[in-house]
């Protein structure tokens, strides 16, 4: 065990949970809408740095570059897909959602968001939707407590379940007594970490590269881009995710003002591209530096390595928690956007109605975030639980498909209807779990048949359907006029 590194992490971990005591005890007489969207109060840094951090998860610093290092360039378009979703999610995407948020009633959920914006009285959109939520990031809580346990045992010995346990209740304790502020703001330090980590090591491997390194890649078509037409199809498909990304839209509608929203889409768009970018050079410097090793590549660890060969304890401590940083900021996310969906969608609605309070809806949404991380513990604590990427894109494909129809079409589309969402995101969701299940040999990605087929089905059952009311119609220019303000 490396008593410097363990020392790093740890004191790396205690200051995120006094993040989460910190606004605990500032906050604690807290509204629900501040529990879970910081009263619309995000500032630019905070809400592009927590936005991209929620979404760049520990898969990025290992489950990609471990793709690229293991079978090519043909994996970068998965990077290309990325880059391309969240900048047109930034552009197009958030300035209509913020104002559309505020316009549906004040809307503090996806679910919620949807139902008031077609000013529906049924509650089947968001029951619908909360089973979605409830499913899927249980999945991807599970993606980064795996992360976090393999980083533990690399690191430190320590047993990988035991080291699981250790980072869900750290997540769970800033995630539970902070809400929203604290893992946005948790997720604004772990940004800049990731950050800095990625434009350090893959810098510093290339300046420490032996003449003739380029040998190390003896795999047949490494440097082929145009791998497979499955390949390019399904990397850029992954793009399609950040429009129906609960976790991360959730940022778009926290902001404090539209023009803070164009900061801040300037700010996380230029992030996320030098992160990506990154996540490919490591993936290929890392197969010139060490060569192919077969516990790098099933472990994920190629950043890992690398990191420890190149610096010492203390300084590698500081960049491995990285991994803490990245597997955190999207674990948290998770678990609060699921809780939000639950307390706010299905407990207050369906199970309490007006009798709950503000303190039993806050209660409600930390018991789920304690619930959720169990369950994902014990996903990922199964042998066979998956690697780290795929258990990323299954969840990535379920959102993707189900949400981004529905919440694009009622942004962009005046004549969308409350049926024709609520179809939307049922057919996506069941489309994208069939073809995993039944066709993922064809090598196409399952959120590229769910997604359009969510798409399809949201717009023919728009189309046959009565047209929205003249109230709903109202909103929808009402909400176009904050847009362009």
């Amino acid at each position: 065990m490396n008593y410097q590194e363990v020392s790093v992490f740890i004191i790396y971990l205690l200051f995120m949970l006094s993040i989460g005591v910190y606004f605990f005890f500032r906050d604690k007489n807290q509204t629900e809408k501040g529990y879970f969207l910081g009263d619309r109060k995000m500032g630019p840094w905070v809400a592009a740095l927590s936005a991209g951090a929620s979404d760049m998860s520990a898969w990025v610093l290992m489950g990609l570059p471990t793709s690229i290092y293991a079978l090519g360039l043909g994996q970068v378009w998965i990077a290309v897909g990325l880059a391309l979703g969240y900048s047109l999610s930034w552009i197009y995407e958030a300035p209509r959602l913020r104002s559309f948020s505020i316009a549906a009633n004040d809307s503090i959920t996806v679910p919620q968001y949807l139902t008031n914006r077609f000013m529906s009285s049924s509650r089947i959109l968001q029951m619908i939707s909360a089973a979605v939520f409830l499913v899927a990031y249980t999945i991807y809580a599970a993606s980064s407590i795996k992360a976090c346990g393999t980083l533990f045992n690399t690191v430190t010995g320590l047993d990988t379940t035991t080291a699981m346990y250790l980072a869900a209740i750290i997540v769970i304790g800033y995630t539970f007594l902070g809400g929203f502020s604290a893992v946005s703001w948790t997720d604004f330090f772990q940004g800049l970490l990731v950050l800095a980590a990625m434009l350090i090591v893959p810098i510093a491997a290339w300046t420490m590269l032996e003449p003739g390194a380029s040998a190390n890649i003896d795999t047949p078509n490494y440097w082929n881009v145009f791998s497979s037409w499955q390949d390019i199809i399904s990397g850029l498909g992954w793009g399609l995710g950040y429009f129906g990304m609960p976790h991360i839209i959730i940022r778009f509608m926290s902001i404090n003002s539209q023009k803070e929203l164009r900061k801040s889409a300037k700010i996380g768009i230029s992030w996320t591209l030098i992160i990506l970018s990154f996540a490919v050079l490591v993936g290929v410097i890392g197969r010139m530096f060490i060569g192919f090793d077969e516990s790098v590549n099933n472990n994920s660890l190629v950043f890992v390595v690398m990191t420890r060969r190149i610096f010492s304890a203390i300084i590698s401590g500081v960049l491995l928690s990285a991994i803490l940083a990245a597997a955190m900021s999207t674990a948290d996310s998770q678990l609060l956007a699921a809780a939000s969906a639950f307390a706010s969608d299905v407990y207050r609605p369906v199970i309490r109605g007006d009798k709950a309070s503000n303190k039993e809806m806050l209660w409600a949404g930390r018991i789920v975030v304690l619930v959720i991380a169990l369950i994902a513990l014990y996903i990922a604590s199964r042998p066979d639980a998956g690697s780290i990427m795929s258990l990323v894109s299954n969840a990535w494909g379920v959102f993707g498909a189900a949400f981004g129809p529905a919440i694009l079409l009622s942004l962009f589309w005046k004549r969308a209807t409350f049926a024709g969402a609520s179809c939307g995101i049922f057919t996506g969701a069941v489309v994208d779990i069939w073809w995993l299940m039944n066709m993922a040999d064809t090598g196409v990605y399952e959120i590229i048949p769910g997604f359009f087929a969510g798409l399809v089905v949201a717009y023919v059952v728009s189309l046959i359907t009565p047209k929205p009311s003249k109230e709903v119609e109202e909103l929808f220019d009402k909400a176009l006029a904050m847009t362009n303000e």
